[in-house]
C-alpha cells in the first residue's frame, strides 16, 4: 500500500505542559497545519482557493488520544480524505512518533466549501473533488529540522 501524505514536525517546548507532554489543544494545531501543507501538495494552497472566490471552514473536528508526545519527539501527521460530498469533505489526521511508529491521536476534520462572495456554503468543484479523492500519497513535508 503506498505511503498517505505526511507532514512532519517536532514538538516544540512552548507547544508542552510542565511535564513536557503536550498540551491536548496543540493537537488541533497540527491537524491545521497538516490540513495546510496537505492543500498544498495538493496544489489546492489557501492562496489560489481565495483566488477561485472559495474558501472551506471546520464544522466538526474530533480529536481521539491514544498516547502522549512529549518534547522534541517528531511525529508524522498522515493525511487522508475520507469523503468528498456535495458542499463539504471530510479529512483523516494521524499522528504517529516517528521514532517508534507509536499511535499518538487520530482526528477526524470535516470542512464545508465556501464562496467568499457571499460568504456561503457552495458545491466542491470537480477539479477539487478529483484532487482531494486522490490525495497526495507518498509526499512527505517536512519540517522537523532534522
Amino acid at each position: 500500500m503506498t505511503e498517505p501524505f505526511r507532514f512532519r514536525l517536532r514538538v516544540r517546548y512552548s507547544e508542552c505542559d510542565a511535564q513536557q507532554v503536550v498540551f491536548n489543544a496543540r493537537y488541533a494545531d497540527y491537524v491545521d497545519l497538516a490540513m495546510t501543507e496537505f492543500m498544498r501538495a495538493l496544489g489546492r494552497d489557501y492562496n489560489a482557493l481565495l483566488a477561485r472566490g472559495l474558501d472551506n471552514q471546520v464544522v466538526k473536528l474530533t480529536l481521539e488520544w491514544k498516547a502522549s508526545a512529549h518534547f522534541d519527539e517528531v511525529i508524522d501527521v498522515r493525511v487522508r480524505t475520507l469523503k468528498v460530498g456535495n458542499t463539504s469533505f471530510v479529512l483523516e489526521h494521524e499522528m504517529v512518533r516517528v521514532a517508534d511508529g507509536t499511535a499518538l491521536c487520530r482526528a477526524e476534520v470535516v470542512y464545508v466549501m465556501m464562496s467568499t462572495e457571499p460568504f456561503e456554503k457552495t458545491s466542491v468543484p470537480d477539479d477539487l473533488r478529483a484532487t482531494l479523492e486522490e490525495g497526495a500519497p507518498g509526499v512527505l513535508i517536512d519540517q522537523s529540522g532534522g
